[in-house]
């Protein structure tokens, strides 16, 4: 083996067990604030009514995302069945929680239509665009959650100040318009970035600047996109809060507003494994700022992290169908 490869390979190794540790060590300090019999006897005595009704809405949600996608990938003149993108979208998620990495999905979706759009950046490209007004959307949901729960009698002071979430709504707006408004001022910003690869860089620009064109000449789509990603969002807040249900944890639907998206974005940060630990600590933190027990928290969070992991499971058996 080169030694390139071979030291590639170490960092890669050092990198998961570097993550694999962070989650244990978070996961080991928390459980060891709870009481672990209490909290088994609460998840045993769930209702599997709530739990099903819960699996019920991801299913809605993986519709409404499967939608967006097509979407977007429709403003490109890229034309993939509605059925097929729903296949990849269960395999993306499948990956995305089974595997050390939220990167393996993505891989999934761009290399499922990089051969209808004839170009692995321009699959990559709407892949990007997905994903950013899916995190724009999260962020809106967040703050709209955080100023209704502020403003709520009696509700215990936020710890999470709502100016700061549609600070970065407001910022996030800002930052993105430009380059769908101006592709091609964008393009010239990347330009520089030739001096490594003249052909293959300026090729890659010109496809990005095409493609940031198409979506700026269908503003309905990029709206009807992002009302979609708050539509998902809102989904998955509706969706912890049947899983709360099933638990009988008392937490109201505004403070899962705020609490359900901040996790996800925290989950982006690539320090643990698929997000143990850092998630559960997020729920516990704001749990106990609002006088909810971390064992609620914790529990929360696991069991509808696992009731997820049972619906993609549908995306293994898409995938197995598809390698025949």
């Amino acid at each position: 083996m080169p030694d390139r490869t071979r030291s590639s390979s170490v960092r890669r190794y050092a990198l998961l067990a570097a993550k694999i540790a962070v989650s244990l060590i978070l996961l080991a300090v928390l459980f060891s604030r709870v009481d672990m019999r209490a909290v088994w006897a609460q998840a045993r005595h769930a209702s599997m009514a709530w739990l099903l009704t819960a699996l019920a809405i991801y299913g809605v949600s993986a519709l409404v995302s499967t939608w967006r996608w097509h979407l977007l990938l429709e403003t490109q003149r890229v034309h993939v069945a509605p059925l097929r993108l729903l296949g990849s979208f269960l395999v993306a998620s499948f990956f995305n929680n089974f595997l050390p990495s939220n990167i393996g999905g993505d891989v999934v979706r761009i290399a499922d239509t990089a051969g209808p759009a004839r170009s692995k950046t321009l699959a990559t490209m709407v892949v990007f665009m997905d994903r950013a007004l899916g995190l724009m959307g999260l962020v809106l949901v967040s703050a709209i959650g955080a100023t209704i729960a502020a403003g709520s009698t009696g509700h215990p002071p936020s710890p999470i100040w709502p100016s700061w979430l549609w600070g970065g709504f407001i910022l996030g707006a800002v930052l993105g318009a430009p380059a769908v408004l101006a592709p091609a001022g964008f393009g010239r910003l990347l330009k520089p970035l030739t001096v490594f690869h003249p052909e293959w860089i300026g090729g890659r620009i010109e496809t990005l600047i095409h493609t940031l064109g198409r979506f700026r000449n269908a503003p309905g789509a990029i709206a009807g996109t992002f009302a979609g990603a708050v539509v998902v969002q809102g989904l998955m807040v509706v969706y912890y809060l049947a899983v709360a249900y099933a638990l009988r944890i008392p937490i109201g639907l505004w403070d899962l507003a705020v609490i359900v998206p901040l996790s996800f974005v925290v989950q982006m940060a690539p320090v643990s494994v698929n997000g143990f630990g850092v998630r559960e600590a997020t729920f516990s933190l704001y749990f106990t700022r609002i006088g909810l027990p971390v064992g609620s928290a914790v529990l929360l969070s696991l069991m509808a992290t696992v009731t997820t992991m049972v619906f993609t499971l549908s995306g293994a058996a898409v995938y197995v169908a598809r390698t025949r």
